[in-house]
């Protein structure tokens, strides 16, 4: 098995959940007292935050980029970035590396397509749904892609960041967000992505009239199935 490098701390509870997710998946596929080869880098999400507010992605890229180098130097096989917002900055750190980086976007995307689905409605911070970074990459996969209407992009986004970053998950924004997946599926979304990894916390496929692409999971199923990959397959990946 190869060593996963994590960068995690966007937030930390999100961190958690990919650490878990791992080890969970990687029991489930091998058995016994198997768990996850992986080393961690935690950076601090209030100077993340900040710079997202300031619109200092350059910044925040090489500080990121920095993490990866460190990762790579303590062993890590491939890089996988703990949060989708931050994939604004994917290019910094893939080139900061010699390892593969797991994108999040790509695995989202190839799992939606093997569904067959063509538009997908998309949940995340403001960053992610008005930025286009991610909407773009999901067009070079052949998907389109609908986010809420204000004022609902508003509410989503401060779920975020002033509830599940904080540890909060209410009852009163599960509805609500049951609420905006129905209306995105109302506008002819064939699916939802939960394209923050805090959301996981809060709503699920449940929560949903059409089926769910939990970004988290099918990033931490893909960077698996890269570390445990033959060495050729991890290769060309």
């Amino acid at each position: 098995m190869r060593t996963i490098g994590l960068i995690g701390g966007m937030s930390w509870e999100s961190s958690a959940e990919y650490y878990r997710m791992l080890n969970e998946e990687t029991r489930r596929r091998l058995g016994g007292h198997h768990c996850t080869k992986s080393v961690m880098v935690t950076v601090d999400f209030a100077e993340i935050e900040a710079m997202q507010r300031d619109g200092a992605w350059d910044r925040a890229g090489a500080l990121l980029a920095q993490a990866a180098g460190s990762l790579e130097r303590a062993g890590a096989d491939l890089i996988v970035l703990c949060t989708n917002t931050m994939h604004q900055v994917a290019d910094a750190i893939e080139g900061a590396v010699n390892v593969p980086f797991v994108h999040l976007v790509d695995a989202t995307a190839r799992r939606i397509a093997a569904a067959g689905l063509t538009t997908v409605g998309l949940l995340g911070t403001r960053f992610t749904m008005e930025m286009d970074f991610y909407r773009a990459r999901m067009r070079g996969h052949g998907i389109d892609v609908l986010v809420p209407d204000e004022p609902d992009r508003t509410l989503v986004h401060d779920v975020i960041y002033q509830e599940l970053t904080l540890g909060r998950v209410e009852p009163a924004s599960r509805e609500a967000y049951r609420r905006v997946i129905a209306g995105l599926a109302g506008r002819g979304a064939q699916g939802v992505i939960l394209g923050c990894t805090e959301i996981t916390l809060l709503v699920g496929q449940d929560d949903s009239p059409v089926p769910v692409f939990d970004s988290t999971r099918i990033h931490v199923e893909a960077a698996l199935g890269l570390a445990l990959a033959p060495d050729e397959a991890a290769r060309t990946a």
